[in-house]
């Protein structure tokens, strides 16, 4: 039998998935005390940042992976050393205005190639994999000033990055039939009684209102994606915390073909984002982050398997782009990790907390330890606009 704390523990992460196709009237509540934005993007599967940002002036790429320079030509350079994907049209303009910035040979403090338990630990910030249950982007919101912020997953469920203590909800296109406003009045009048399950349900009819277009039915269209994330978060009552999850970045065979579909659906999805945000971008940190990276050759079928660095994207106004931070560990075997894969020389937790702290005027010690409890580490700073 299911009591009342463990049903309404059950609806807090339930309810705006519930409301997906509720056609209501907008609703207000109460608004966060501050307007700046994240957006963590997590590419499931491990995505190549040797793909991603080719190292186009180190003499071994050509040798490592043959062929792989003609991918590049005539693509755009993030300095002499660094060219980006073809495929990040949308993502070169925004580092051309100096709003994006790379982080290369990048890794959390994860050594085993496991897709569940890096996941794991990079969703939970913990120091080894399955040691902790709340994830460390729902610790961010108990560091926030004042009245909690809003923070949503733009998922069907809430993944563990976001679960914890504080409140977050979920929201995701359904292809359910729009409940009639009948039963909105029926099940409103049903919870009005109750404080929780009232203020949860108030706050499922408001994320469906600023949805909008209810003729979206999954997260597949990276365009109407992009419009749909910032539609929830643009708002000054919006989500000001969000995540989104993206997958099939597992490229085992025809590396670079199977690279190419993945990034440009990235790159649509960002591009989208940014132009739906409006006025809104210049307050909004993205942060697009995998578990880990591929190996630097490829393997018989033209894929590449589990590694160890790769690279990340940070992008918005805030941010001080146009570049890319990178300590280069080189790619002759002798450099390479376990002689296979791009050697980490950045830990991405330093980032991750460097950057949230800057964004949102934290104590840096303190968002790292509180996210990334453990470490040995220490944040980064000098990644955002002063």
């Amino acid at each position: 039998m299911v009591g009342p704390f463990q049903r309404r523990k059950f609806l807090s992460a339930s309810l705006a998935v519930g409301a997906a196709g509720l056609a209501s009237p907008r609703m207000a509540f109460a608004k966060a005390p501050i307007s700046k934005n994240i957006l963590l993007v997590m590419l499931r599967g491990a995505a190549d940042g040797l793909s991603m940002l080719a190292p186009v002036g180190d003499p071994n790429l050509e040798k490592i992976r043959p062929g792989i320079l003609g991918d590049y030509d005539g693509a755009q350079k993030a300095n002499s050393f660094f060219a980006i994907h073809p495929a990040f049209r949308s993502v070169g303009e925004i580092y051309s205005a100096n709003e994006a910035l790379f982080v290369h040979a990048a890794a959390t403090s994860y050594r085993d190639r496991s897709h569940f338990d890096g996941q794991n630990l990079l969703e939970t910030g913990a120091a080894t994999a399955n040691t902790k249950r709340d994830g460390w982007l729902n610790r961010l919101i108990g560091l926030m000033p004042g009245d909690t912020p809003r923070a949503l997953a733009i998922a069907p469920t809430v993944p563990l990055a976001l679960r914890g203590d504080q409140p977050v909800s979920s929201y995701a296109p359904s292809a359910l039939p729009s409940a009639s406003a009948n039963f909105i009045d029926r099940v409103s009048k049903l919870y009005a009684a109750d404080e929780q399950l009232n203020g949860l349900w108030a706050r499922a009819l408001e994320t469906q209102a600023m949805a909008g277009d209810d003729t979206l039915r999954n997260l597949r269209d990276a365009e109407r994606t992009g419009e749909l994330a910032a539609s929830l978060m643009r708002e000054e009552d919006g989500a000001r915390i969000g995540m989104l999850e993206l997958d099939g970045w597992d490229t085992h065979a025809n590396q670079r073909g199977a690279f190419a579909r993945q990034a440009s659906a990235l790159d649509t999805f960002l591009g989208s984002y940014r132009s739906a945000m409006g006025q809104a971008w210049s307050q909004t940190l993205v942060l697009v982050v995998t578990e880990f990276g591929r190996t630097a050759r490829f393997n018989g079928t033209n894929g590449t398997d589990h590694g160890t660095g790769s690279a990340a994207l940070m992008l918005g106004g805030p941010v001080s782009g146009g570049r890319v931070i990178a300590d280069w560990p080189g790619i002759r075997e002798q450099d390479l990790y376990q002689q296979r894969d791009l050697r980490p020389t950045i830990p991405l937790e330093g980032v991750l907390s460097g950057a949230i702290a800057e964004h949102f005027t934290l104590d840096p010690a303190l968002t790292f330890q509180t996210l990334f409890p453990g470490r040995t580490s220490a944040p980064i700073g000098g990644l955002l606009k002063t």
